[in-house]
């Protein structure tokens, strides 16, 4: 019960929490009712980034979802052509976090970061189509312990500002393992091969824990 109501908080967090904090105080002095409503959304600041723990299925036969949300998108598309993969076709999971979301992002399945690549761009509603092409995005391919080349793409949404992306190119990682952070409001593309899917549009995920594939 304890974590539920005070889960840990991501490292990105304690900043915006501390302002969040200092302004509340100041409002408190000033008006009761502005203090009201500045403490309110200090707490919003601090669920905003929180960081629970999860269970990863351990089982390099599946990919877990990278981000919570609600699945926006299911298609079979050309890969990113910022990786190269323009002529090969892939499934691609579209999740869209909204504010109230928890917004660190995990990896699917256990590998090495083989590239990444930054490309900044618009601030759209994340939720549009057209997000994944034109607005500011952080590309991460990686090659899966099962030879698969899988791409995460963390796309900046209507008000997110910055994403974050914790991990570097030749870094060997673990299922469920986190890999970065996008503020506030945004979405996690998730490009796959090989796998048969296991989700559906609308559907709720969340990171490191729903299995979005099965390898076929």
């Amino acid at each position: 019960m304890i974590d539920i109501l005070f889960p840990k908080l991501h490292k990105e967090g304690y900043r915006f929490l501390a302002i969040a904090v200092v302004i509340t105080f100041i409002l408190l002095l000033i008006s009761n009712f502005l203090g009201l409503i500045s403490f309110v959304l200090t707490i919003w600041v601090y669920y905003f980034f929180r960081d629970p723990d999860r269970f990863p299925i351990n089982d390099e036969n599946y990919l877990l979802s990278p981000a919570d949300g609600v699945i926006s998108q299911i298609i079979e598309t050309s890969g990113p052509s910022e990786m190269g993969l323009e002529n090969k076709k892939f499934t691609r999971v579209s999740i869209f976090m909204n504010v109230f979301n928890c917004h660190v992002n995990r990896v699917p399945t256990s590998g090495k970061i083989a590239q990444i690549f930054y490309k900044p761009g618009k601030y759209l509603n994340a939720s549009l189509n057209k997000a994944s092409e034109e607005n500011e995005k952080n590309l991460v391919k990686m090659l899966s312990s099962n030879g698969d080349e899988i791409v995460l793409v963390q796309i900046a949404g209507l008000i997110a500002r910055r994403i974050v992306c914790e991990v570097k190119e030749n870094d060997e990682i673990k299922q469920g393992d986190k890999f970065g952070i996008i503020r506030f409001g945004s979405r996690v593309d998730l490009y796959f091969e090989n796998y048969k899917i296991m989700v559906r549009e609308n559907q709720n995920t969340v990171a490191g824990e729903t299995l979005i594939a099965s390898k076929k």
